[in-house]
């Protein structure tokens, strides 16, 4: 009664004598903190929003130049403004009651800001130039030439002093536009491996036509709005890719991020949410006032672009009919927490602040003590989440447009983001490390499908046992993005935020803190038909997924750089030799690579199924072969296998072409982003293309992505090892095939994420992760350096 006592600012009664009002002052006090801490984020933002857009320069910068301006004209008395505000003065009366010298300053001041917006400018045009310069890529690993340097000297220079996250938008360079011949050429030679003679001839033939006939006109359009947009891929790859499928974006879209991997800080479920939920509100208030430093390459020097980060928090997914909409709030003071069937409301501040660990933890044990039963319907409401889009819309619009049943749904769709309190344990057991896994990431990626809130950007799950993980929409951002700030909160964790000896969170409890807020709702029985609807089709897809992660210990990137290769192409080959190996045959390869070197970039395809990989696994296969039947004496010991020293070569081959295909996909010379937006070209003019209907149709069955570390500065592995995160993993992407996250973890630590379906008789998850492992070891073999050490 007391928190209900306080939420209202006054209580009046009329009497006799009149009206007596009985005021609250700690309700008013909070309105007061309240508003005050909206206006300290308003001002925080301005400032940050003129920082940013004045940047390279600064306004320590505009004094500078006016105040020189200025005193150089007063030495050699010279008019500042040339004659500027006597030309003027013939048109603005105002002029004539200044006398000359307050028209010398004015004109000072006006030329100066000219002479100081003209250098910003110039700068940034500068910097924009030598940012669109990609030639640092090509030059050998671990030698820098005097032309590179000279060029990182220039873009140091031309950087400005402190840069903020969003300095550099307006300096970076637009995604470039490949031509209809280059991008024709790749893509057959991207299917060359794929295809017999007859039907790569066919191909060739429908890729001539296209090149010839249609592609020009579909290139011209394409180039228009490469002109007049910041980036002319982004706006239609998050509208047609992510926001216009109708399909359940649980497991097909949604992906995870895991706890570490051997480090368990406290077994108190709600003392970690709160050390946690503390760690992303710290997250959050850096990224309001801009503090989060720009993410770099080459030795902190290439700036990468930012705008992903705009949307992390207070934003949900709105599901529409034809296409959702991504619905983003400027602010918001709560978060929204499930536990058991019911949601609850948790404001994040109080007395004008941000809620200390240990107060969110005594908020996450209010929550977890309360008895209450959930409401008719509301227990598996987050299903609609989970499944197809279209009837999730209907029963937005038709049972959550008014009344209690909106105002729930915007206390969910309007907070920072979500908790769950899972009511199950999950975590690694080094007894059962298999089960135990799989049993986690599956957990992560879908839980009962009716306990995560999916249209939100992230939820934050919290299992019985403490440990955590994320589970992210990708509508919005791509993976880097929600790992970048799953870093900075595994890193303030357990080390900085600390625990008690008894596993609570650091400090006291709050004596007067108002407690969480039970939504309430009104779903009637339609309504909880089409829930169950859902939860039935979600449950279908959840339950095919066949999920397996294997920490891979006997070596790492430490060992790979010693066989001077890149550690990314060496993983992709071995995947290649895993995949042959598992099926018997090459299929089309996605590896998910940024361009986020340019402004508003998001992603590129390397085809890593090349024909020098190709080649590789051939020479590996002959070679094993020849063995097996040495072995079976259906040939003569004599018989000679394939050279070792052959295969080496072909490795590196393989290596280095896929390292280039890397390169040309990080600067905008890929295939599947250009031929994506001429299909969309293709359909606002009406124009059928058998060949772009032919390409975008083509399964990847082979779909990986790397797990960056991106702040390793925030990581001691040598002296703390332990602390290693297992990284995270999606679904799997076409019906007959994997699904491969990797993370690199130190030197001696690679985890892998492999998805499939059980309903495919062609993939196994486990069989899989036994041929990436043998692969693995086997490429590793060819440049035997036991030997060389020895």
């Amino acid at each position: 009664m007391a928190e209900a006592h306080q939420a209202v600012a006054f209580q009046f009664t009329v009497t006799p004598d009149g009206i007596d009002l009985q005021l609250c002052h700690e309700a008013l006090r909070q309105i007061y903190l309240s508003g005050l801490h909206s206006w300290k984020k308003r001002f925080i933002r301005f400032k940050n929003g003129v920082m940013t857009g004045v940047y390279p320069g600064s306004p320590g910068g505009f004094m500078v130049v006016v105040v020189s301006y200025m005193s150089y004209n007063k030495y050699n008395q010279l008019d500042p403004s040339l004659g500027l505000i006597a030309k003027l003065g013939q048109h603005i009366p105002i002029s004539r009651y200044m006398s000359t010298d307050s028209q010398r300053i004015v004109g000072g001041v006006l030329v100066g800001t000219g002479l100081w917006v003209t250098i910003i400018m110039v700068m940034r045009n500068v910097l924009k130039c030598l940012l669109s310069w990609h030639g640092w890529m090509h030059a050998p690993h671990g030698s820098v030439s005097w032309s590179i340097r000279l060029w990182m000297l220039l873009v140091k220079v031309f950087s400005g002093r402190k840069p903020m996250l969003y300095s550099f938008q307006n300096s970076l360079p637009r995604l470039p536009v490949p031509t209809i011949k280059d991008t024709c050429r790749r893509h057959l030679e991207s299917v060359r491996p794929l295809m017999d003679d007859e039907k790569y001839e066919r191909m060739e033939g429908l890729t001539k036509d296209f090149e010839k006939n249609l592609g020009p006109r579909l290139q011209w359009y394409l180039k228009l709005k490469s002109w007049w947009a910041s980036n002319y891929v982004s706006d239609w790859w998050e509208e047609y890719i992510y926001l216009r499928g109708r399909g359940p974006i649980m497991v097909n879209s949604n992906y995870y991020a895991m706890d570490f991997l051997y480090v368990f800080p406290t077994s108190i479920q709600a003392a970690r949410a709160g050390n946690a939920i503390h760690a992303i509100m710290l997250y959050r208030r850096k990224l309001d006032r801009a503090q989060i430093k720009p993410i770099y390459l080459l030795a902190n020097k290439i700036p990468l672009c930012s705008a992903q980060w705009e949307q992390m928090f207070n934003t949900s997914r709105v599901p529409g009919l034809e296409t959702d909409t991504l619905q983003h709030m400027n602010d918001s003071k709560h978060i929204a927490v499930y536990h058991k069937g019911r949601f609850f409301k948790v404001w994040m501040f109080y007395d004008g602040r941000l809620l200390l660990p240990r107060e969110i933890e005594q908020q996450m044990q209010r929550i977890l003590d309360d008895q209450s039963e959930p409401l008719p319907g509301e227990e598996k409401l987050a299903a609609l989440t989970a499944g197809e889009r279209t009837p999730w819309a209907k029963a937005r619009e038709t049972y959550f447009a008014r009344g209690k049943n909106k105002q729930s749904l915007d206390a969910i769709e309007k907070a920072a983001f979500c908790v769950t309190l899972d009511d199950t344990e999950q975590r690694y057991d080094a007894d059962n490390p298999v089960k135990s896994l799989d049993s986690y990431a599956k957990s992560l990626l879908h839980g009962k499908c009716y306990d995560r809130w999916f249209d939100k950007t992230f939820n934050l799950i919290v299992f019985k046992n403490g440990t955590m993980g994320l589970n992210a929409e990708h509508s919005w951002a791509d993976a880097p993005i929600i790992g970048h700030l799953w870093e900075h909160v595994l890193s303030l964790d357990p080390i900085k935020l600390g625990y008690t000896e008894e596993g609570h969170c650091c400090g006291e409890p709050h004596p007067n803190l108002p407690g969480p807020l039970k939504l309430s709702w009104d779903i009637p029985a339609e309504c909880q038909e089409v829930i169950e609807s859902s939860l039935t089709v979600a449950r279908t897809l959840a339950d095919d997924v066949d999920s397996h992660i294997f920490p891979f210990k006997d070596f790492g990137k430490g060992l790979i750089k010693k066989c001077r290769t890149s550690p990314d192409a060496f993983i992709q080959i071995a995947l290649q030799l895993a995949q042959y190996r598992d099926k018997g045959k090459f299929c089309l390869t996605y590896e998910a690579s940024m361009t986020r070197l340019f402004r508003e970039g998001r992603t590129e395809t390397v085809r890593s199924c090349t024909m020098e990989t190709c080649a590789f696994v051939r020479a590996m296969i002959r070679d094993e072969t020849v063995r097996l039947n040495i072995c079976h004496g259906f040939l003569s010991s004599l018989s000679c296998p394939f050279q070792r020293e052959e295969r080496l070569r072909l490795l590196k081959v393989a290596a280095e072409k896929h390292q280039n295909m890397y390169r040309m996909a990080m600067t905008g010379e890929g295939i599947d982003r250009h031929l994506f937006c001429l299909y969309v070209v293709s359909k606002y003019l009406g124009e059928d293309s058998p060949f772009l209907k032919e390409v975008l149709s083509e399964p990847w069955r082979l779909s990986t992505s790397q797990t960056p570390m991106q702040q390793v500065e925030l990581f001691d592995l040598v002296r703390h090892p332990e602390f290693v995160s297992s990284g995270g993993g999606f679904g799997p992407v076409a019906d007959d095939g994997y699904g491969v996250s990797y993370i690199i973890v130190g030197e001696n630590l690679i985890n892998f994420h492999i998805s499939s379906k059980h309903s495919s008789p062609e993939t196994d998850s486990h069989r899989f992760g036994g041929n990436i492992r043998q692969a693995m070891l086997d490429i590793l073999d060819l440049f035997q350096l036991d030997k060389k050490t020895k």
